[in-house]
């Protein structure tokens, strides 16, 4: 079969996304390739595909075994014939395996860089024809990436005791220039087709948040906005991952801990039940994450600050993977940087990786407290040069706070620390401020100085938010000492001589109760029914569990989205949502064909021409973009002319149910919707008791509790009007 062909047959695909063409056909002509690209730009199927089509075995390399697992598992269910080996099988299983391979029954087999160089891999891969050495996380094997593996600097040898020397690929989401150059030098990449994409994420969210309640905030803005959505919360140590779980679970989350401090299989199974969505919020270190391949990630939060922007946006990158809006944030304390400043030195034994690891520490304190665009930040960490000077949909551009001079400021909190000779901390720096009374500062006679109780019309908070300003414009230098010490720089004389204004964010100098409104703009780009899209949400879900498999390998959410905009009831149909293979039709197509029927019957849809121009569902809205920019305004404008929703649906050629989703943005957007006209109250009272004793996880049992007269629609009119989710 052709590319093309077996990108249809067995990934569901029509097209390419950006680069992947590219280097998929360099790997056919013989070619070594490097391909960095951004999470969920298709790094997986750059090796996938092109197996199918070579002669031989493809070796890849990764380094998780829950990794090789979930891509093992995904392949099988594309049905794709592929196998791993490692520490997790029992003797029988490993010996039933590695017989398969010497009979070439895989195209695919994946395996740990540990194992590369055991004698018994070392005479096994002799026999084998390995027409490809796929190396997975390639940043692992530089010394200069956040995430160095050692055993990564065995696989060059590896591949040079092979009979023959196969095609080498490398393949990576997060490399600076420098990690870039190093990757192909170790791995010794003959002349390599490289395939860089840009490192945007446009559908990543990215906010910095300063506040003094951080499990408020998290709790809050779960409660708010991601209630039932997975997500992860990133921590600096084991402790704040128990203590954060412990009081999350408390106050009724679902949620789960993992570091690398736990029982082995207690991590596992808490990974398992986070992947198979039996569990929402997973609170781990850095430990959890590389190749997790879950793709309905909604929202990423550092409860404490990352030690570089390496790993921040690889740790972000792990929302959104299936190409929907997810929010990253930082919730950012002082505290925080002086924590791995401190574990930076008790770590590094080599004075020049210390260095550079301050220095992109440094980077992300600035990153925490700039006011440009916080996209362009990092894309330019990255060694890209943005087109825009501000994206229009980060926390700092939709921030509308107006700038402030606070120069002044600056210069008695400059003056206060050179007054006190560079040799204190944070809080005494404050104290001395504020004028405290405290027997330390009365003792050491500081209540003599000049700039004591120059600010007590500041608070704490605001003070500290000022001072961690000046240190990210270099004005402030805090030592990495156990008790750190603030100490002005070279800079700080341009700010005490006038010769230099700083500038900050007015909520941020007065530490005012702001309320967190800023939400990404990035939509869905098509209409679907999102009932429909619930009812197959539970059949999927319902799959997964008897077949034992995370949920998004039955199909994606974006694959369920389709099926709910196009209603397809026939092979032919179903083949054209994105994401549906041969296999996956043949496993499950009538099964969610039955249910797309008996919804479509029940509601007497007409189901609309899917347009032929476009191949995907982002295609299509452009294609329609123009059509449809005003499609919520004619809905709404049928409303107040009186009509009934079927009047409106069969005016506007759409289902009850969207007419509901186009007046329910209208009601978000201002646009008054009086929703009694559409449900009585006798019905409200009757739906909300079903909620209250069946939950909001899913519609149908809802649906199920209610009696007959009671619609799908009824219930989300009620849990809109009534603000459940």
């Amino acid at each position: 079969m052709t590319l093309t062909e077996n990108l249809s047959r067995y990934f569901g695909y029509d097209d390419f996304k950006e680069g992947q063409e590219k280097i998929i056909q360099a790997v056919l002509n013989g070619e070594d390739v490097l391909g960095i690209m951004p999470t969920g730009g298709g790094k997986s199927l750059c090796y996938q595909l092109p197996a199918l089509q070579m002669k031989g075995i493809t070796l890849v390399i990764s380094p998780l075994i829950s990794l090789m697992k979930d891509q093992v598992d995904a392949l099988t269910e594309m049905g794709i014939s592929s196998t791993f080996l490692n520490s997790s099988l029992n003797d029988a299983t490993y010996n039933q395996r590695l017989e398969g391979i010497q009979k070439n029954q895989y195209k695919l087999l994946y395996i740990a860089p540990e194992r590369l160089n055991a004698n018994s891999f070392l005479a096994l891969s002799k026999q084998l024809n390995i027409a490809m050495v796929a190396v997975d996380e390639a940043h692992c094997i530089s010394q200069w990436g956040h995430d160095f593996r050692p055993h990564y600097q065995e696989i060059p040898r590896f591949i040079e005791s092979l009979p023959h020397r196969p095609v080498v690929a490398a393949y990576t989401a997060t490399a600076t220039v420098k990690v870039t150059q190093e990757i192909k030098a170790l791995l010794k990449l003959r002349n390599p087709v490289e395939s860089i994409i840009g490192f945007d994420r446009p559908n990543l969210f990215y906010q910095v948040v300063k506040t003094g309640d951080k499990f408020k905030y998290v709790t809050d803005s779960i409660r708010q906005d991601f209630q039932d959505k997975s997500g992860i919360i990133y921590c600096a140590t084991r402790k704040t991952v128990e203590g954060l779980t412990e009081k999350l679970t408390a106050k009724g989350f679902s949620a789960a801990a993992y570091h690398g401090g736990m029982r082995p299989e207690l991590r596992q199974k808490n990974q398992n039940d986070f992947i198979h969505d039996r569990v929402h919020i997973m609170v781990a270190t850095n430990a959890f994450g590389m190749g997790i391949n879950k793709p309905d990630v909604r929202f990423i939060i550092h409860y404490n600050m990352p030690q570089n922007m390496e790993a921040y946006y690889q740790e972000a990158g792990r929302g959104g993977r299936d190409g929907e809006v997810s929010h990253c944030t930082i919730l950012y304390s002082p505290a925080d940087i002086v924590k791995q400043k401190r574990l930076i030195q008790l770590n590094q034994s080599s004075p020049e990786r210390e260095k550079l690891l301050f220095e992109n520490l440094q980077y992300l304190v600035d990153y925490c407290h700039t006011n440009e665009c916080l996209r362009k930040k990092i894309l330019e960490y990255f060694g890209e040069t943005p087109t825009f000077e501000r994206c229009e949909n980060c926390g700092n551009c939709l921030d509308e706070s107006e700038m402030m001079d606070i120069t002044i400021e600056a210069q008695k909190i400059l003056s206060c620390i050179y007054r006190l000779k560079n040799r204190f901390g944070l809080n005494m720096i404050i104290s001395v401020l504020r004028g405290s009374k405290n027997k330390k500062i009365l003792d050491l006679k500081l209540d003599a100085l000049s700039t004591y109780g120059i600010m007590t019309d500041h608070t704490s908070e605001s003070l500290r938010e000022i001072i961690m300003t000046l240190v990210a414009k270099d004005y402030i230098l805090v030592t990495a000492d156990e008790y750190p010490v603030l100490k002005l720089t070279a800079a700080a004389s341009r700010v005490l001589k006038s010769d230099e204004k700083v500038f900050h964010k007015k909520h941020l100098v007065e530490m005012k109760a702001v309320k967190n409104k800023k939400q990404s703009k990035v939509k869905y780009p098509i209409d679907f029914d999102e009932i429909l899209f619930g009812l197959l949400k539970a059949l999927r879900y319902s799959i997964s569990q008897e077949k034992e498999v995370p949920p998004f390998m039955i199909f994606h959410d974006a694959t369920l989205k389709e099926m709910a905009a196009y209603f397809p009831l026939d092979q032919e149909s179903f083949l054209k949502i994105s994401g549906v293979g041969q296999a996956k039709f043949e496993n499950y197509g009538d099964l969610f064909m039955k249910e797309i029927k008996v919804f479509v019957d029940t509601n007497q849809i007409e189901i609309k021409e899917r347009n032929e121009r476009a191949s995907t569902p982002i295609q299509e809205a452009m294609v329609e973009k123009e059509s449809r920019s005003d499609s919520y305004k004619k809905t709404y404008d049928f409303y107040t002319k009186g009509c009934s929703l079927d009047e409106i649906a069969r005016e506007r050629g759409v289902t009850r149910n969207t007419v509901i989703g186009h007046l329910m943005r209208c009601d978000q957007q201002d646009k008054r919707v009086d929703w009694s006209n559409f449900l009585d109250e006798a019905k409200e009272v009757l739906i909300l008791k079903a909620i209250e004793k069946t939950g909001l996880d899913l519609l149908k049992p809802i649906k199920e509790a209610l009696p007959e007269t009671c619609s799908y629609e009824d219930i989300k009119i009620v849990i809109h009007k009534n603000g459940l989710q």
